[in-house]
């Protein structure tokens, strides 16, 4: 498609956008008082505004039940995550039984490295990527020590190569077959925060197992974002935190992925806990722990229904949807913002480098732009302006137009914005 750098264009695009309805169901920030554009969806989407109703029926039902509310809520206390399963398999492209929603997602992967990292004298070196979101660095050097090694003899970073802004694969790949026999643990973001770069999860997987390591994923800014196929992809583990594009509110509960292969090997440690034991024998109270077979079974303690609530309210829009609806309009979106920023850096002879890869299957629902001859004071007038995007150092903003709430009239306006801060600075 040939795009056009004009309102009435973007206006012909929301128009034909069958997801533009969507937007009504949302609750947008105000500034200035007018209704924001919202770029950071990759920090913390919006509230639908389907959640109150959710968060009510859970407050109305412990006010009126209190403890029953467990077995005679509508939706009952005690297997309430269970609703999660099928519409969170679709998302991450899952049988229903390998996944689950608990705790948060650094709390998760470390539960997930209790099970997955067994270092042994000859197999203990872990692969993640350079410049990883640093909850992950501080997890896996936490664990590693708790192991009695030491980070930099167990950890392998996959560097960029010099001037380049993204990880090449076959520079992945080189590094496990050069690791070898040593390798235990490939475990890398899959969609990386700071370049919204997206990694060939299948061949990366396949290569890891192939050298005799487990490969997980954490995938943060991936879960909701882009197609995902864990179970046929022969994952082993992943985990996901809720509050970014599946727009569960503020710190929330974690998503769980163990690949059904993993199911009844009762030999592989875990952290266990109550929650996971055989649902059907979980309140006889038993002194050995029979876990239940599937992700459920890594769960521990009973799970923070309020906190769920907003969560299902989300995933139940998700799946009226459909994931391939949302990455067509994410793909269409991005394209045109990348076109947007193009324009507006050729108008003003700007120095603009958009440093997430160009190529549509390696990027998502974010583009990362370092301005080149401008700093804080362009990010500052930008959301002064009513423009909420997110600064990262040393001169970077990242732009997440995403595909449930954006309209391309925002992509439009964005544009005459940033236009209009940059030529104020250059006066």
């Amino acid at each position: 498609m040939e795009f056009l750098n004009t309102r009435e264009f973007a206006q012909q695009l929301d128009a034909k956008d069958k997801l533009a309805k969507y937007r009504d169901e949302f609750l947008f920030p105000h500034v200035n008082g007018k209704q924001v554009i919202y770029f950071t969806g990759n920090s913390l989407g919006l509230q639908p505004k389907r959640t109150k109703a959710y968060v009510d029926e859970v407050m109305d039902d412990w006010a009126k039940l209190a403890v029953e509310g467990h077995f005679y809520a509508d939706k009952p206390w005690w297997d309430y995550q269970e609703r999660f399963a099928a519409p969170l398999s679709k998302i991450v492209g899952a049988l229903p039984s390998e996944v689950t929603v608990m705790n948060t997602l650094t709390v998760n992967l470390h539960l997930m490295m209790v099970s997955f990292y067994q270092p042994t004298a000859k197999r203990f070196k872990i692969i993640c990527e350079e410049k990883a979101f640093p909850s992950d660095q501080y997890m896996i050097k936490s664990q590693v020590r708790f192991h009695g090694l030491e980070p930099e003899d167990a950890i392998v970073e996959i560097k960029r190569r010099p001037g380049e802004h993204n990880i090449r694969l076959e520079d992945i790949l080189d590094t496990i077959k050069q690791v070898g026999e040593e390798l235990a643990l490939v475990l890398i973001g899959g969609v990386n925060y700071y370049t919204g770069q997206v990694f060939d999860m299948k061949t990366i997987t396949k290569a890891g197992q192939d050298a005799g390591a487990y490969v997980g994923w954490d995938l943060a800014h991936g879960a909701g974002n882009i197609h995902l196929e864990l179970h046929e992809w022969n994952v082993d583990f992943a985990a996901w935190c809720s509050y970014k594009y599946m727009n569960s509110g503020p710190g929330n509960a974690s998503g769980l992925f163990v690949h059904e292969m993993h199911h009844n090997d009762l030999d592989l440690p875990r952290f266990s806990g109550w929650w996971g034991h055989n649902k059907e024998r979980r309140f006889l109270m038993e002194p050995n722990f029979d876990p239940v077979r599937g992700a459920e079974g890594w769960q521990i303690s009973n799970l923070p229904i309020l906190s769920l609530a907003p969560y299902l309210a989300s995933v139940e829009m998700f799946d009226e949807i459909g994931m391939p609806a949302l990455i067509q309009k994410r793909d269409n979106i991005t394209a045109y913002l990348e076109f947007i920023l193009h324009e507006i850096d050729r108008e003003v002879n700007g120095h603009f480098e958009i440093i997430t890869p160009s190529e549509p299957k390696e990027r998502a629902c974010q583009l990362s732009v370092f301005l080149h001859g401008e700093g804080r004071q362009l990010f500052d007038y930008l959301m002064k302006n009513g423009v909420i995007t997110d600064w990262r150092e040393p001169n970077v903003i990242r732009l997440a137009p995403v595909p449930l709430y954006c309209s391309y009239e925002d992509m439009y306006q964005f544009g005459q914005v940033l236009k209009a801060g940059i030529l104020s600075h250059k006066k």
